[in-house]
């Protein structure tokens, strides 16, 4: 049961990944404008961008092009820059490479700590830690990411000075470099996913409460810690797993506004720098890593709460 529940998640997430891809490439093909025309300028002549666009094969029907395109894919090239001429999948190695070491740093904080400050708000339910903690949760969520970030920039960068403004790394640059130069988007995107995933550790474990065991582990004279740690916590796993790899996911696809406010030189970054330049082939390569990371990050959260499951588990 448990083998065939595990399956169909992940042909499930194979299916909607290829819906996602043909999605992705219907809505680069009709965006407004001319592909030719943007690469060569008004000045071009009507015989350049006829061979520009018979090089590029925009003369073959959608699907054709759409086919040569995936089977491209799969196979690893994804295509060349009509701006560089550079191999897209060189020139993004490095880029994705970047934003995973910021949203690995990201989660290295947030998902410890939201584990922690939801426990810390069950035990103290009700209390002064756990209103507090529930006010900064709010508090986080309401204020768009991008304002915290233009505020950690003046007050850390600017008026204190301690951190740098713009978050450039590269390849060679010493680790506590790194450190230094990510700790602004670092820390802005943990306050973005910290308070949903304490909310959710908050409210799985307050469920889980409810229940009958829990009550008879309290008669059996365990301290409150000792309930939360051993029976209600654990009971409480599958729903937070979800979240956090949910958060997870958001953490590598939705740097794209945080990489542009700090310039830094990840997949964000890219794609913005050539969505502006209408460079189809690298929109089409970054929006399909993007989505094939969210969808592969939800498919292990599907599979983690199915493994996390008891009644999955032994279904006697």
């Amino acid at each position: 049961m448990v083998s065939t529940l595990i399956a169909q998640r992940i042909a499930l997430g194979i299916l909607l990944l290829i819906a996602v891809s043909i999605l992705i490439f219907a809505g680069t093909q009709i965006l407004p404008g001319d592909v030719a025309q943007s690469i060569l300028g008004k000045s071009a002549t009507p015989i350049a961008l006829e061979n520009l666009r018979k090089e590029l094969g925009l003369n073959d029907p959608a699907y054709v092009r759409y086919f040569h395109w995936l089977s491209g894919t799969l196979q690893g090239d994804l295509g060349t820059a009509l701006t560089s001429k550079l191999d897209i999948a060189t020139s993004i190695q490095e880029r994705l490479w970047n934003t995973l070491f910021l949203a690995f740093w990201a989660a290295a904080v947030a998902v410890p700590l939201a584990i922690i400050l939801g426990l810390l708000a069950v035990r103290y339910r009700n209390g002064p830690i756990d209103k507090l903690i529930s006010g900064f949760a709010l508090a986080s969520t309401s204020v768009p990411e991008f304002f915290i970030g233009y505020l950690l920039v003046y007050f850390f960068a600017v008026k204190f000075q301690i951190f740098p403004g713009i978050s450039m790394v590269y390849e060679g640059m010493p680790f506590l470099d790194k450190m230094k130069a990510i700790a602004l988007p670092c820390t802005t995107l943990t306050l973005g996913v910290l308070a949903h995933m304490m909310r959710m550790t908050r409210a799985a474990i307050l469920n889980v409460m409810q229940s009958a065991y829990i009550e008879t582990a309290e008669l059996k004279g365990l301290t409150a810690f000792e309930i939360i740690r051993k029976h209600a916590f654990p009971n409480a796993i599958a729903p937070i797993i979800n979240v956090i790899m949910l958060n997870l996911a958001y953490l590598v696809v939705g740097v794209v506004v945080i990489e542009v406010i700090f310039v830094y030189p990840g997949m964000g970054q890219y794609l913005v720098d050539h969505v502006a330049k209408r460079d189809v082939p690298v929109v089409q390569a970054v929006a399909l890593i993007f989505a094939t990371v969210y969808i592969f990050l939800n498919v292990v959260a599907d599979v983690a709460s199915i493994l996390a499951n008891p009644r999955l588990r032994h279904p006697k």
